[in-house]
C-alpha cells in the first residue's frame, strides 16, 4: 500500500513552514518588511536561503506521531521504536508559536543530497522483540501518523495498516519510504513520499528499514509551492460564498431596521419631548403618556455595579477586537499561515504591544464613572484574559505532561510568555491608563443623575435582563456561525486557513451586528424603565459565545472522531479560550455601542 501526500494533505495540525524568503517577497513598505522578518526569525527558523548546490545535504527533520483522530495528542516521533540517530540528534529549536504548537524537529542524519538520485537504501535494521511489537501493534490499531519537514516541506504517512480480515499480517509496518523531490533550478519546489514493503510485525524478527529518493524537475516557481497544501474547493465552496452574503444581507436588515424604527420613534419623542405648549389639557395628556426611556434620564448614568470589573473586561474587549483585526490583516499581506506557529507568534507579540488600547479604554471608563481605586483596575486590566488562559492553559499542560506529550509547554517558554507580559503588556497597560484618565475620564454625562433610585417597574419577562441577554447573541451568533465551522475544521481536522480576507470581511459584519442588535435589546429596556444597561448591553453581545461554545458540543460529537480524556480536555480547554476572547471582544463592542447611542439620545433632551 502506497500513501501519497496529495491523498493525505488533508492531515494537519499546524501550518507548515515556507521560507522567510517567500514572505520578503511581498513588499508592501520597509516597515512592514522589517515587521515580517522580525517574525520570520522567530517563527521560521530557516537553516539556509533555501538555495542549493548540486550533492549539498538536505536534511530530513523527522517532528511527530499520534492518532490520526486526536490532533492535539502528538508525541516525540522517536517515542515509538524506530531507526534511531546515534545519540540524541540535532534539535532545530523554532520562535515560541513552533514550540507552543508542539513541534520538536531532530536531525533523522537520513543521507539525502540534492539532485542525487538514491537506489533502495538501508536506514537501519529493526530487531523486533516482545515490547517494541506491542507499542508497534498499538500505534497501528489507533492509526498512529507521523510528520516530517524537508526545506520547511512537511512529509506525513501513517506508521503502519491493519487489515483485519488476515489474522497473518494483521499489523503490517511499512518499511520502505520513497522520497520524491520536485525541483526548480536550485530550490526544492515539493516532496511527497509513499510508503511501501509492509512487513508483519513478529517478535524475533529483523525488518530492513531503508529509503529511496528520485529528483524531478519542475516549472512551478518556489513563490507557489506552498499552494498544494492549500484545499481550495473547501474553503471557497459556494456555501462559504453564500454565507457571507447572508451575513451582509443581515447587517443591511439590522441597519435598516435601526435606522427606520428607532430613530423614527426617537423623532417623534424628542419632538413631544421639546414641544413649548400651554395648553393644559395637552400638557397632562403628555404628562399621563409619558413612559419609557425618557423617565430614566436620572438614573440611567449612575455607575454600574462592579465598575472595576466591567472597566476591565470592556478594556480587554477594545485590545481584542483591535488584536483580531491586526493579525488579520497581517496575515492577509505576510501570509502568515505559511508558517510553523508563525500566527501564534504574531498574536502573542501584537497582543502585547496593544496593551495601551486595554488600559486607555478601562482607565478612562473608569475614571469617569467616578472610580478611584485605579491601581486595582490597571492590574485587573491587565491580568484578566492572561491570567484566565494561564488558569485553563496550566491544567491543558499539567494534562500533557502526564501523557508524554509533546503539547506539553516546556517551563523556558512559559518563562518567555511571562516575561512579556510582564516587560511589555504590563507597562503598556500601565502606560494606557494613566493617558485615559486624563484625556477621558472626566465625567461628561447629559444629564445630572439623582440622588434617590428611581424604582424599577415589573415588566413582561421577555423585558427583563437576563432575557435581553440571551437573545442579544442569537444574530450576532448567526452570521458568523459558518466560519466558526471552517475555522473549527481547520484547527481540527488537518486542513490550512488561508481565507483570511474571507475572516476580515465576516469581522466587521459581526462589528456591525453586534453593535445594531445589542443597540436595540437597550431600547427596549430603557423603555422598560430598566436603567441597568451597562451590564445588559455587555452580556448581550458576549453571549454570542455561549452560543458558539454550544456549537462546539455539536461539533465535537458529530463532526470530529475524537476520543480519550487527552484530546477530550484539550478539544473543550481550546474551545473554552476561543470562547472566552469571543464573549469578551463582543461584549465590549456591544456596551462600546450602546455607550454611545445613549449619550446620542440622551443630548438631546430637557435633563432636570
Amino acid at each position: 500500500m502506497t500513501i501519497n501526500l496529495l491523498q493525505i494533505r488533508h492531515c494537519r495540525i499546524v501550518p507548515p513552514a515556507m521560507v522567510s524568503s517567500t514572505v520578503r517577497s511581498f513588499s508592501v513598505t520597509a516597515i512592514f518588511l522589517l515587521f515580517c522578518q522580525f517574525f520570520a526569525s522567530l517563527s521560521f527558523a530557516s537553516e539556509s536561503d533555501h538555495k542549493y548546490q548540486a550533492e549539498d545535504p538536505v536534511t530530513l527533520w523527522v517532528n511527530k506521531v499520534g492518532p490520526y483522530n486526536n490532533p492535539q495528542e502528538t508525541y516525540n516521533y522517536y517515542s515509538l521504536p524506530l531507526c534511531h540517530p546515534p545519540g540524541n540528534g540535532t534539535h532545530k529549536w523554532g520562535g515560541l508559536g513552533e514550540v507552543l504548537g508542539g513541534n520538536e524537529l531532530i536531525d533523522s542524519q537520513i543521507n539525502i543530497k540534492f539532485n542525487k538520485n538514491v537506489d533502495k537504501s538501508t536506514i537501519c535494521e529493526l530487531e523486533l522483540d516482545a515490547t517494541k511489537v506491542k507499542q508497534l501493534k498499538d500505534a497501528i490499531d489507533n492509526s498512529y501518523w507521523f510528520e516530517f519537514f524537508i526545506d520547511d516541506l512537511p512529509l506525513w504517512g501513517f506508521v503502519g495498516e491493519l487489515n483485519p480480515d488476515n489474522p497473518d499480517r494483521k499489523h503490517v509496518l511499512y518499511t520502505n519510504k520513497n522520497i520524491i523531490f520536485e525541483y526548480n533550478g536550485n530550490q526544492i519546489i515539493h516532496v511527497n513520499l509513499t510508503q511501501d514493503s509492509p512487513e508483519p510485525l513478529e517478535e524475533g524478527r529483523v525488518l530492513d528499514m531503508t529509503y529511496s529518493v528520485k529528483w524531478i524537475p519542475t516549472s512551478v516557481t518556489f513563490a507557489h509551492r506552498f499552494d498544494i497544501y492549500l484545499d481550495y474547493p473547501f474553503f471557497e465552496h459556494q456555501i462559504h460564498w453564500f454565507s457571507i452574503f447572508n451575513s451582509f444581507m443581515m447587517v443591511i436588515f439590522l441597519t435598516g431596521f435601526l435606522s427606520m424604527i428607532l430613530m423614527r420613534t426617537l423623532r417623534n419623542d424628542y419632538a413631544k419631548y421639546a414641544r413649548e405648549d400651554n395648553d393644559l389639557e395637552t400638557l397632562e395628556r403628555d404628562v399621563s403618556e409619558e413612559s419609557g426611556w425618557k423617565l430614566v434620564h436620572g438614573d440611567v448614568f449612575r455607575p454600574p455595579q462592579n465598575l472595576v470589573l466591567l472597566s476591565a473586561v470592556v478594556g480587554t474587549g477594545a485590545q481584542l477586537a483591535v488584536l483580531v483585526l491586526l493579525v488579520i490583516i497581517l496575515a492577509i499581506i505576510g501570509m502568515l499561515y505559511i508558517g510553523r506557529g508563525a500566527i501564534v507568534t504574531t498574536s502573542i507579540v501584537c497582543y502585547a504591544l496593544t496593551s495601551f488600547i486595554s488600559g486607555y479604554v478601562s482607565g478612562g471608563m473608569y475614571s469617569s464613572n467616578g472610580g478611584k481605586n485605579w491601581i486595582k483596575s490597571v492590574i485587573l486590566t491587565a491580568s484578566l484574559f492572561p491570567f484566565m488562559c494561564f488558569g485553563i492553559g496550566f491544567i491543558l499542560n499539567t494534562i500533557a505532561i502526564s501523557f508524554g506529550s509533546l503539547a506539553a509547554i516546556p517551563f523556558g517558554t512559559m518563562v518567555v510568555v511571562f516575561v512579556i507580559w510582564a516587560f511589555i503588556s504590563f507597562p503598556l497597560a500601565l502606560l494606557g491608563t494613566v493617558v485615559g484618565r486624563n484625556w477621558s475620564g472626566a465625567p461628561n454625562n447629559p444629564c445630572r443623575v439623582k440622588t434617590i433610585f428611581r424604582p424599577i417597574p415589573v415588566k413582561k419577562w421577555y423585558l427583563t435582563p437576563s432575557v435581553v441577554s440571551l437573545l442579544g447573541g442569537l444574530l450576532p451568533f448567526g452570521s458568523i456561525f459558518i466560519e466558526i465551522y471552517f475555522v473549527f475544521t481547520s484547527f481540527w481536522n488537518y486542513k490550512v486557513y488561508y481565507v483570511y480576507g474571507f475572516m476580515l470581511l465576516v469581522f466587521v459584519i459581526l462589528i456591525v451586528v453586534t453593535i445594531c442588535a445589542t443597540i436595540v435589546g437597550t431600547y427596549f429596556l430603557l423603555n422598560a424603565e430598566n436603567y441597568h444597561w451597562q451590564w445588559t448591553s455587555f452580556f448581550s453581545a458576549a453571549s454570542t459565545a455561549v452560543y458558539a461554545y454550544l456549537y462546539s458540543i455539536y461539533y465535537y460529537y458529530m463532526k470530529t472522531r475524537m476520543s480519550g480524556f487527552f484530546q477530550t480536555s484539550f478539544y473543550f480547554g481550546y474551545t473554552l479560550m476561543f470562547c472566552l476572547g469571543l464573549g469578551i471582544l463582543c461584549g465590549a463592542v456591544g456596551y462600546l455601542g450602546s455607550n454611545l447611542f445613549i449619550r446620542r439620545i440622551y443630548r438631546n433632551i430637557k435633563c432636570d
